[in-house]
Order: C-alpha cells, then sequence, then structure tokens
C-alpha cells in the first residue's frame, strides 16, 4: 500500500474541501448514532407500559443522577409529559435526523469524488507532462503504448482507490465506529467478545489484499501490451491488409486477450472471497453473543431491553463495516496502479537543471569525437566521428542505409544524447544550454511527417505563436498554399489523424512550412522531399537556397540533384566518416561516394 499512500496524501492539496468531506461523514455518523441511542427511551416507553416514565421524567432523572454530561434545562423543559408523545417526538427526531444524515451523506461523496478525481487529474496532468520531457530513446524503448496505457488506464483505477478510500471507506468507517461506541454504552461485555474477531479479520484482510495487488499488476501490464497490439494493427491496418496478416494479428491479440481475461478472474475470485469470510465471521459473533446473552438474561444479570438495543447496535456496525472488506481490497487493487504510475515519475527527464540560454548561431557547428550506440550490445551507429561546420553551410550527408545519418542529425537538437564526446555550438557545448532555447533555432523536417488532428493552420503554427498572415507566408514559400487553397475550408480545413487525409508530398509541404515559419538559424532535412514530385522539389529546392541564405543547413537526401545543391557532402559507412568534400571532388577521391552515386543517388529523370 505504500505506493498508493503517496497520491492519496496528495488529497491534502485540497484540505478544506477534504475537512468539509471528513466532517460531513462524521456528522452523519453522529446522527445515526443519536439515532440509536434514543431507542433506548423510545423502547421504555412503549415496552414497559406499566412502569413507564415520559421523556420529561426521563431526562430529569439523568440529570438527577449528576452524569458527566448534563441535559441542558431548556430542552427538559420543551420535552413532552406524555409518554405516547414521547414516541412520536422521537419518532420525528429520528426522521429529521435521518433527513439531515442522508444530505450530509451526499455533500460527503460529493466532495470526496472531487477530491479523487482532481488529485487524478493533476496526476495525469503530471505524467502526461514528465513523459514529454523525457528523453526521446527511453521513450522509444518502451514505446508508446506502455506510458500512454499508465498514464490514461492507470490513473482510471487509482482514481477507483481514491474515491473509495475518502468516499465509501470514510462513510463505512465512521457509521461502524459510531455504531460500536453506541453498542458499549448499552453492554461492553458483548463488545468485547466482538473485538475478539478482529485478528482473524486483520489476517483475511491481509491474505486477499495481497493476491488482488498481484493480480491487479498482471491485469495491468496485460492491457498495455494489448493495447500496444491493438494500436499498432490499426495505425498499420493498410500494412496488415496487403500483407494478408489479419489472421495472425487476430491470434496475437487473442492469446493476449486472453492473459487479460485469466488476470481479471484472479482479482474478481480475491475480491468476492471477502464479503461470503466476512458474513462467516459475523454469523459466528453474533451466534456466540446470542449465547452469552442468553445466559444472562437467565441469571438475571442482563436485561433483554439492553441485550436487544446492544445486539442493535452490534448489528448496524457490523452492517457498515462489512463492505470494508471489499473496499479494502479495491483499496489495495490500486497499489499496483500506483506503483506503475511512480516508476514514470521517477524517470529522469532529459533536462533536470536549469541552463543559460543559447545565443542565436553565428559561427560554426562542431561535432567532436561522438560516439553513440542504442543499446550496449548494439555495434555503434557513429564511432568516434569529427567535423567543424562554419555558419552558412549548406551539408549534405549521405551513405548507405543504417550507416548513422540520422543519428547524426539527431544529435544536434539532443534528442540522443552521445555517449562520448561533445557537440558544440558557437562553441557552447549543446549539453549546457537551455535545451528549447537550443531547439528554438532549430528547423526540422524528416521523412516520416507527423501531423495532428486539428485544421492546416493549427499544424503549421504547431508549437509557435504565430500571426495568421506568417502561416500563409509560410505556406506559400513551402508551395503548401496551392493545394490548401482548393480544400473546402482552406487553412481551417481539418486534417484527420496522423494527416492520413492528405497525401505524402502534401504532408511534407506543410512539414517544411512550419519549419520556415521558426525562423531557425540551422534547418535539419532529413529526406524532406521524398515524397515530392521532381517539379515541386525543384521549386521548393529554388525556395530554400534563399530561404538558407545565411542559415546553416544539414540535409539527408536521396536525389542527386539535393546533393549537388550542398556547399559540402559527407559520405557515412558503418557510423565512420569516409569523404568529405564536394560532389565532383568525392567522385575522384571517395569510392563509396562514386558508387552512390551510380546506384543510389537518383536523378530525376531516373524517377520519372
Amino acid at each position: 500500500m505504500k505506493h498508493f499512500k503517496v497520491f492519496a496524501k496528495r488529497m491534502v492539496h485540497y484540505r478544506v474541501r477534504l475537512v468539509f468531506a471528513l466532517g460531513l461523514a462524521v456528522f452523519s455518523a453522529i446522527g445515526l448514532g443519536v439515532g440509536l441511542l434514543s431507542l433506548g427511551p423510545a423502547l421504555s416507553l412503549i415496552l414497559d407500559p406499566e412502569g413507564g416514565q415520559s421523556l420529561f421524567t426521563l431526562a430529569t432523572s439523568f440529570n438527577t443522577d449528576k452524569h458527566l454530561v448534563q441535559i441542558p434545562q431548556w430542552i427538559v423543559s420543551q420535552l413532552p409529559h406524555d409518554r405516547f408523545d414521547g414516541v412520536i417526538f422521537i419518532l420525528v427526531g429520528i426522521g429529521c435526523l435521518t433527513v439531515v444524515g442522508g444530505f450530509a451523506n451526499f455533500m460527503h461523496q460529493y466532495l470526496s469524488a472531487w477530491i479523487a478525481v482532481h488529485v487524478v487529474a493533476d496526476v495525469r496532468d503530471e505524467a502526461f507532462s514528465h513523459v514529454l520531457d523525457m528523453e526521446l530513446g527511453r521513450v522509444l524503448r518502451s514505446g508508446a503504448s506502455e506510458f500512454v496505457s499508465r498514464i490514461i488506464r492507470d490513473t482510471e483505477a487509482l482514481q477507483a482507490g481514491l474515491t473509495v478510500l475518502m468516499g465509501k471507506s470514510v462513510a463505512q468507517f465512521t457509521k461502524g465506529f459510531v455504531a460500536f461506541l453506541v453498542a458499549c454504552v448499552f453492554d461492553y461485555r458483548l463488545v468485547i467478545v466482538a473485538l475478539l474477531v478482529l485478528p482473524i479479520l486483520a489476517f483475511t484482510l491481509h491474505r486477499i489484499g495481497k493476491r488482488v495487488r498481484k493480480g491487479t499488476k498482471k491485469s495491468l501490464a496485460a492491457q498495455q501490451e494489448l493495447l500496444s497490439i491493438s494500436n499498432e494493427a490499426v495505425q498499420g491496418l493498410r500494412t496488415v491488409k496487403v500483407n494478408t496478416a489479419e489472421y495472425a494479428v487476430k491470434e496475437s491479440f487473442s492469446e493476449v486477450n486472453k492473459q487479460v481475461v485469466n488476470a481479471n478472474m484472479k482479482v474478481r475470485t480475491a475480491r468476492a472471497l471477502g464479503s461470503p469470510l466476512m458474513e462467516i465471521l459475523a454469523i459466528a459473533v453474533l451466534g456466540t453473543l446470542a449465547g452469552i446473552a442468553a445466559k444472562s438474561i437467565i441469571d438475571g444479570s442482563l436485561q433483554f431491553d439492553m441485550f436487544l438495543l446492544s445486539i442493535g447496535s452490534l448489528a448496524v456496525a457490523g452492517g457498515s463495516l462489512r463492505p470494508l472488506a471489499g473496499l479494502v481490497t479495491e483499496i489495495q487493487a490500486s497499489d499496483a496502479p500506483a506503483d506503475r504510475l511512480l516508476q514514470i515519475l521517477h524517470l529522469p527527464c532529459e533536462e533536470e537543471a536549469k541552463c543559460p540560454d543559447i545565443a542565436r548561431h553565428a559561427e560554426s557547428i562542431v561535432f567532436n569525437d561522438i560516439t553513440f550506440a542504442y543499446s550496449e550490445d548494439a555495434p555503434p551507429a557513429l564511432k568516434n566521428f569529427s567535423i567543424s561546420i562554419p555558419h552558412g553551410q549548406k551539408v549534405a550527408i549521405v551513405g548507405p542505409n543504417g550507416c548513422g545519418k540520422t543519428t547524426l542529425v539527431s544529435m544536434l537538437p539532443r534528442l540522443l544524447t552521445p555517449q562520448s564526446g561533445s557537440i558544440q555550438i558557437d562553441g557552447s557545448e549543446i549539453e549546457s544550454v537551455d535545451l528549447h532555447s537550443l531547439r528554438n533555432q532549430l528547423g526540422v523536417v524528416t521523412q516520416d511527417t507527423v501531423l495532428f488532428r486539428g485544421t492546416i493552420e493549427s499544424n503549421i503554427r504547431f508549437g509557435r505563436k504565430a500571426t495568421m498572415q506568417e502561416v500563409v507566408d509560410s505556406a506559400k514559400q513551402a508551395h503548401a498554399d496551392s493545394f490548401i487553397e482548393t480544400m473546402d475550408g482552406g487553412y481551417s480545413a481539418e486534417v484527420y489523424e496522423h494527416g492520413t487525409s492528405l497525401s505524402g508530398g502534401q504532408r511534407q509541404r506543410l512539414a517544411i512550412a512550419r519549419a520556415l515559419l521558426r525562423n531557425p538559424s540551422v534547418m535539419i532535412l532529413d529526406e524532406a522531399t521524398s515524397q515530392i514530385d521532381a517539379e515541386s522539389e525543384s521549386l521548393i529546392n529554388e525556395m530554400l537556397d534563399t530561404f538558407c541564405q545565411g542559415r546553416t543547413v544539414l540535409l539527408i537526401a536521396h536525389r542527386l540533384s539535393t546533393v549537388q545543391y550542398a556547399d559540402r557532402i559527407l559520405v557515412l559507412n558503418q557510423g565512420v566518416l569516409v569523404g568529405d568534400g564536394a560532389h565532383e571532388e568525392l567522385l575522384q577521391s571517395c569510392d563509396l561516394y562514386r558508387r552512390l552515386a551510380e546506384t543510389q543517388l537518383v536523378t530525376a529523370t531516373d524517377e520519372a
């Protein structure tokens, strides 16, 4: 339960509502206790018609006996003298207490739900923000589905536990505790016997809770895997269909779905055991109490009406406390999602400390002896890579697939962190500068363009505060306005999830417009025009040639025309720099580049 307690303590952040909720629960319970205590005088009035006394007489006698707590005289004077009127008075009073207690109980449940919902909303915000601030490599290794599952599903399970803790558990416990105290007032001897069952109850709840926590953790892990499979299948539905892999995907889904069912059934079974076991214990206790009471009544040491009141109060206490067995298991079940959420929140962020801003790039970018591998067992994606790029230079990066091109350009915005070596911009190591100020200087366009559900305008403006005119100007520069104007709604046209309502070329133009809007000092183009036709690419290259004047450009491309557009070409092979120079120079000096130019680097004519 230690993980659940971490989040339960956060309810104190809403201390005013918390105090009110607890106060209302106690008030409702006190109303129940007063109602039970009032049954004593009522029975005295009803069951003893010959020697019965009125409420006024009973109250006066009570004060005469010099009890520690006295009934105020102004209340005594208002009590009826007639016995039947006293019964009516008590019944009306109990009815009023019931109404007031019911309202107090409603407000307690409402405030409890409000606190639980808002605490979980805060946790959900914190978890989501933390994932966005984590290092990209850590998120990619675990998979997006794992984090989405924990942020959405685990917080729901946590909310269920918090709601039970503050709502039903507090209400049932306070009512049961007050009823238990009333039973002590009537006859403490019977209550002592009832207390003997508490160790058995605690042991039973502990064993059940342990099974529930274990089963819940397995269930959440299986559901996470189920989410991963379903996300991959639906998002990659085109690939599934063209490869006729529907049966294989369905089999994988069904297998994991069975694991979810098995884990859930174990949890449900453990929870279902709680109620019957509590009922068996309750029957055993009441049977024992009835036997003891019968002996005492026969011996004359216990009055029958006091026995009834004591047993009745214990029954009310038992009825209130019995659901606690199920409620405790629900709270214990929330410990597993709490643990999974804390695991996320304890993962390091990519920037833990505040660093100084970096000035706008104006001198050089230096990669100094960079080595990087995606895992300890994997070969280095980059090995002892060193290069200096003057400001304003256009640098193309080429090489076979898997040679480290994308890895290299991912280092600059610190999406990946090298195991050794350093990267400097104008003499400042990028590890020692503010991450946002660094990325604000970069305009990045990748081959796999990501668009979000929203409008054309919001996707171009993404992450920036810009006027509508600036959005339009960027779209025109990227030659995207030609297709935007033909769409229903223009810049207000809706974009489907992942940009599926647009062609690949259209998505890339919007990505280029988004990058241009940032007014970057460094442009990173990773196959940025791979899905654009040759004519449009020529226009975009002309635009980029103008736009990138006075900006440093790193580009990865498979078209010879784009590579030749660069001032300088870097050739990578298995993470090692094997060529550095202009196109004509490398054709003479670098065998790998010559082969790439002949086989992989294509011209617009070749593509046509």
